[in-house]
């Protein structure tokens, strides 16, 4: 888990969506962004892929950006939208295992045929026989 958070910065704006006085006056909401292509943290590679993966929420000017509205404190919008982006970004970091193609067993193409076989079996004994 790469902790990244010296390069994030944060923005604030007043939260949409009932709350009355509290949401009309109080800046609660929290917007991180983080510049993925001036990172020093990660390497080409890393920086591609978390492009590839993440690029329905990165902006054209290569801000990662995400929005954090849930609690009534900024300070808990402010933790909860760090906690967030980490996470978002090592899950987008993790390259999947390759699957390696296999063939099923004889013991298993036979278990599956004797199975169909006994089903159609069932099936053809239900039918009136003259």
């Amino acid at each position: 888990m790469k902790d990244f958070n010296k390069e994030l910065s944060y923005k604030t704006s007043r939260s949409s969506g009932a709350g009355g006085q509290n949401v009309n006056k109080v800046e609660t909401s929290v917007t991180v962004l983080w510049n993925v292509q001036e990172s020093g943290f990660f390497n080409e590679f890393q920086k591609n892929l978390i492009q590839e993966k993440l690029k329905n929420r990165i902006n054209a000017e290569g801000f990662l950006f995400l929005t954090v509205s849930e609690s009534r404190t900024q300070l808990a919008n402010k933790n909860k939208a760090m906690d967030k982006i980490l996470e978002i970004v090592n899950k987008a970091l993790v390259v999947p295992k390759k699957r390696l193609a296999t063939k099923p067993s004889k013991a298993q193409k036979q278990k599956r045929l004797d199975t169909k076989k006994k089903l159609s079996d069932k099936k053809e004994n239900r039918k009136f026989k003259y």
